[in-house]
């Protein structure tokens, strides 16, 4: 390899493989997005890595985890006391409520239930 090629590597393809995999990486965990949604974008960022890239940067919101709820958010003190299951179901019920399949009255009484 020829020290142009090196540097071309450094600076351009390294970067950019990073870009892509923290692209996929953040569209994995948000919660903001169905599963159709994150298909999508997958597709659009694996077979069109630059342009998916970019127009997936360019739309998602500053701050993707702050669009959520904060009624689904438990308190502090009982995420302390939680158990990951406890934590799983209290995720699995805000999506529920999220989607309208629950009212927030039946949400409050179930994360109680589960809180014990």
């Amino acid at each position: 390899m020829t020290p142009a090629s090196i540097l071309l590597l450094l600076l351009i393809y390294v970067p950019v493989v990073m870009l892509w995999a923290f692209a996929l990486t953040d569209l994995a965990h948000r919660r903001n997005l169905s599963g159709t949604a994150k298909g999508l974008w997958a597709v659009a960022i694996v077979l069109l890595p630059l342009i998916g890239m970019l127009v997936y940067f360019i739309t998602r919101p500053n701050d993707a985890v702050a669009s959520a709820s904060p009624d689904i958010v438990p308190d502090t003190a009982d995420l302390i006391m939680a158990t990951d299951e406890q934590i799983t179901e209290l995720e699995r019920l805000a999506m529920l409520k999220d989607d309208g399949a629950i009212t927030d009255d039946e949400f409050t009484r179930l994360k109680a239930q589960v809180l014990g």
